[in-house]
């Protein structure tokens, strides 16, 4: 299959940006081995992620791109492990001290910093990036950055969103200062996220779309065909300011091919013809990859859980007996065996991941369990006491139709559940839709998704990213494809433990994890969302890949791997 390592030279260039040529003293890359330095990295996904902006775009498909074409002010470490959870300067020179009791941060923006067209970095492009967060709707920015002060008049009315007291920029002294109108402890990772990324203050204030927008990474996109896949290429004006966040890469080249089927892409790496696939791999394909390519296959811990959020604004789910049933009904037993078995998934009770701290304590949706007696881990579901909160909610017969993305893993776990939804007294449908286009389509209430299966990673490590990033209220925004809090949850009691945890820097890190834990039991019980699975990454590279580096927040890290 030779046409799969040339397609992506034959992609018609929808937009090519760059320069010419470019002269710079020395190449970051130049500090690499040159016995591992240059090559193509080919990548493989069955359909494309959507907008190239940015500041938009809400995949892991892409953001795990992004991470080597832009930067924010700080950046996660990228290293292997517990390692990459820590925070670190990135486009600043150093994490400020927070002054005014948390509500003050000035950052130094480095110099001579270029973007990949070769202008300049300046504190005005800083402004300007956090004023476009807004101006664009962007999905996180009333969840990471909404503290900032001016930013509820920018939600309320994005195009005359100015940040003035919130983002002052200081060309004299090369300075921003953020004013917060509260206290956020987390706000340094949020920072650390792509869609903080630093711009040119002169990007369009709507999303993109096709069109790349210059960064300050080692690599910039060249061109784009949403129908047949990224070119990537080195950013001629890089260089190193910090290698632990922005190390250079080694290949000379990216690209990534869309289109293949995740079962033609794994075969595609079994021939050398492909590197990496970034969708699950098919339930079929895992024992061969254990037996023939063990040393190829890689299993990973990643903070991700699959879910089924359930739209509470509509039948029949805007009943909580009938969300409840839904909780009870799920075989997360046969969930985690569709996905590849106990070896790289477990049954979930809480919508926080294991590895991370603020889950609630025990599961009581399973067999024999309930919230006054909750069991100590899921054993089996209860469709009896199912059947019974569907026949109370009065919503049994009801036409329910389920939304899975269109992929092997996804629509195997979604023909379970629609057949569990019949179980239980519900005439369910299943709709797979084309997984560039499920995740807007899923957030838009327009759409009267009433359920879906979804998985989510973390941003950043933290128990508010899956509690407070899917079911804050700030998070829910009708008719937008920027809605991640896609089941229209907002409580108010869930919503002020939600505020204190963020906000309260009195706390202790055991206090915080406490007020996180009540949340995702408060959750639990609204059951706006039901747990299924959290599952590690089973990742299959081609025997061409070398340094394999894996990071917990961004997966296999584009710019550290070599191709021989």
């Amino acid at each position: 299959m030779p046409a799969v390592r040339r397609g992506l030279s034959r992609f018609p260039a929808v937009l090519v940006l760059g320069p010419l040529c470019c002269c710079i003293p020395v190449r970051a890359e130049d500090s690499l081995p040159a016995a591992h330095r240059g090559g193509t990295l080919h990548l493989a996904a069955v359909g494309s992620g959507g907008t190239l902006d940015p500041q938009i775009n809400y995949t892991a498909e892409y953001i795990n791109l992004f991470v080597t074409i832009y930067d924010g002010l700080t950046g996660f470490r990228k290293a292997r492990g517990p390692a990459g959870d820590t925070v670190m300067p990135d486009l600043a020179e150093a994490i400020p001290a927070p002054q005014d009791g948390g509500r003050t941060y000035v950052f130094t923006l480095r110099d001579g910093i270029r973007f990949s067209d070769g202008r300049k970095v300046t504190v005005e492009d800083v402004a300007a990036s956090f004023r476009r967060l807004f101006r664009v709707g962007s999905p996180t920015a009333g969840a990471f950055y909404g503290d900032i002060a001016g930013a509820k008049a920018c939600l309320a009315d994005p195009a005359h969103c100015t940040l003035a007291e919130g983002v002052r920029p200081d060309p004299v002294h090369r300075t921003v200062t953020f004013h917060l109108t509260a206290p956020d402890t987390e706000f340094m990772m949020k920072l650390a996220f792509t869609h903080a990324s630093i711009l040119p203050a002169d990007t369009p204030d709507h999303d993109t779309g096709n069109n790349p927008v210059p960064g300050t990474g080692p690599y910039h996109i060249v061109s784009y065909n949403p129908e047949g896949g990224i070119v990537a290429e080195r950013n001629p004006y890089f260089h190193v300011w910090n290698a632990e966040v922005q190390p250079p890469g080694y290949v000379d080249r990216i690209e990534y091919r869309f289109g293949l089927t995740d079962e033609a892409a794994v075969t595609a790496i079994e021939n050398g013809q492909t590197d990496w696939i970034y969708d699950p791999i098919p339930l079929d394909r895992l024992g061969e990859l254990g037996a023939r390519f063990t040393s190829q296959t890689h299993i990973e811990p990643h903070l991700t859980i699959y879910f089924a959020p359930m739209n509470v604004h509509i039948p029949p789910f805007d009943s909580e007996k009938a969300r409840q049933a839904v909780d009870y009904a799920i075989n997360r037993h046969a969930m985690t065996i569709l996905y590849g078995g106990p070896a790289i998934a477990q049954p979930l009770c809480s919508l926080v991941p294991p590895e991370l701290t603020g889950r609630m304590a025990g599961c009581p949706y399973t067999k024999g369990a309930d919230f006054a007696h909750p069991a100590p881990e899921w054993k089996a579901p209860d469709l009896e006491r199912a059947r019974e909160l569907v026949r109370e909610s009065g919503t049994a017969g009801q036409k329910v139709t389920l939304v899975v993305a269109n992929r092997s893993v996804d629509r195997a776990m979604g023909n379970e559940l629609r057949d569990t939804l019949d179980a239980i007294g519900y005439h369910a449908d299943l709709k797979p839709l084309a997984p560039a286009l499920m995740f807007d389509y899923i957030q838009n209430s327009n759409n009267h998704v009433q359920i879906a299966i979804k998985d989510w990673s973390s941003d950043f490590p933290s128990a508010s990213n899956f509690l407070d990033g899917l079911f804050g209220c700030e998070n829910f925004h009708p008719g937008s494809n920027s809605s991640v809090n896609i089941s229209g949850f907002c409580d108010g009691e869930v919503q002020a433990l939600i505020d204190r945890a963020k906000t309260d820097v009195t706390l202790t890190d055991a206090q915080r994890a406490d007020l996180w834990a009540q949340v995702d039991a408060l959750l639990a019980r609204h059951a706006p969302g039901a747990p299924i699975i959290h599952k590690y990454d089973v990742t299959f590279v081609s025997k061409r890949l070398g340094n394999f580096f894996y990071t917990h927040n961004f997966g296999l890290f584009f710019s550290q791997v070599w191709v021989r």
